[in-house]
């Protein structure tokens, strides 16, 4: 048994110096303030060894930037050259081309360049683009031109994006601290990795008909919420809002064509030219007669034609129908005279003074009084 037991532990021990290597000793200086993820930022004090090859980046850019581009290529030229680099503008190809030199002191700078001058192309303003350079800034370019195919809507959805008087950008650039600028058929962003994320999911969900009111109604509320320390480790999503999909029903059309019943057979083939011809007998006559005869038929064409021209403007010369009067009207009419004749006539009879031979007297004996008083 003792015998046995020295055997486990020789080969215990065996084991172990196995398992020791160079990496598990000991490290006295690695302490646990030391952040192994930090990135050490590169200067032109504390520089890289410049690339042994020159690297290049070309872009194209629109005919309405070449004046803003050659307003601001000196200025451009002077940034990159602080770090180290060269850059290039062909005004007839309608080209930016930046390159590493050997005082390249960052050999990553290059990428940043490539960045500026895409940037750049896409209508974003030479101060803005500029601050790409700096290390914790990044750039997203986003098509948004190939989503969709009719026009008019993709220009609906564009507009939808930008809001009223630019309120829903301004709010996208707010919520995620990102620089957003919509130019045609892409979207340029600029920002840390995490609002870049954000901007391109708004922005292609926005030409897929997802309102970006609802995106920025969750950013919102989740901004709320990282501000409180207790729903640090708790799940958000009873907080945030669930929108519900809308079917919205297909117009219908005027006019529904009715299909026929289905068969598994195609249709039946239709005559041909020489067909009909073999069919009526043309075919068997000779050429001057077929000539005559096609001749013939565009006469009789040409004559129904002419026909129906002719009565077209014959029928500008016509004199308009006149309206026959009904016999009823005429019958009514007669009657309304007729009882406007009767009212006059009462009228006539009650305005007439009525004289009797009493009153005639009795005016007259009045008037002798009057008479012999005077």
């Amino acid at each position: 048994i003792k015998a046995a037991s020295l055997m486990s532990e020789s080969e215990t021990e065996r084991k172990s110096r196995k398992r020791k290597r160079t990496y598990e000793k000991e490290k006295p200086w690695d302490t646990d303030d030391i952040d192994h993820w930090k990135i050490d930022p590169v200067t032109k004090e504390d520089p890289l060894p410049p690339p042994t090859e020159e690297s290049s980046f070309a872009t194209l850019f629109p005919k309405y930037r070449e004046k803003y581009i050659r307003e601001f290529w000196p200025q451009v030229t002077k940034a990159l050259d602080n770090h180290g680099l060269r850059c290039e503008l062909d005004m007839v190809e309608g080209s930016m081309c930046v390159a590493t030199t050997r005082k390249t002191w960052d050999p990553y700078s290059i990428m940043k360049a490539r960045d500026l001058i895409k940037l750049l192309a896409r209508s974003v303003p030479f101060p803005q683009a500029i601050k790409i350079m700096n290390d914790g800034m990044n750039c997203d370019i986003i098509k948004i031109g190939n989503i969709i195919r009719n026009r008019d809507r993709f220009v609906k959805r564009r507009q939808r994006l930008i809001g009223p008087n630019g309120s829903t950008l301004k709010a996208l650039e707010l919520l995620t601290n990102c620089y957003v600028m919509i130019q045609g058929n892409t979207v340029a962003a600029m920002g840390d990795f995490k609002g870049l994320k954000q901007v391109r999911k708004i922005s292609e969900e926005c030409m897929k008909n997802v309102h970006p009111i609802y995106h920025i109604k969750t950013l919102m509320i989740r901004r709320g919420l990282a501000e409180n320390p207790d729903l640090a480790n708790e799940s958000w999503d009873r907080f945030l809002p669930k929108f519900k999909k809308k079917n919205v029903k297909r117009r219908k059309p005027r006019k529904i064509r009715k299909k026929g019943p289905y068969t598994p057979f195609p249709p039946p083939q239709l005559p041909s030219k020489i067909d009909l011809q073999l069919e009526s007998g043309e075919y068997f006559l000779n050429e001057k007669k077929r000539l005559q005869k096609e001749r013939e038929k565009r006469s009789q064409k040409r004559k129904e034609k002419s026909r129906t021209k002719k009565e077209k403007r014959m029928q500008e010369f016509e004199p308009p129908k006149e309206r026959s009067v009904s016999r009823k009207k005429t019958i009514a009419s007669q009657q309304d005279i007729e009882s406007i004749k009767q009212r006059l006539k009462k009228k006539l009879q009650s305005e007439k003074p009525t004289s009797d031979a009493s009153t005639f007297v009795l005016s007259k004996r009045k008037k002798k009084k009057s008479h012999s008083s005077s």
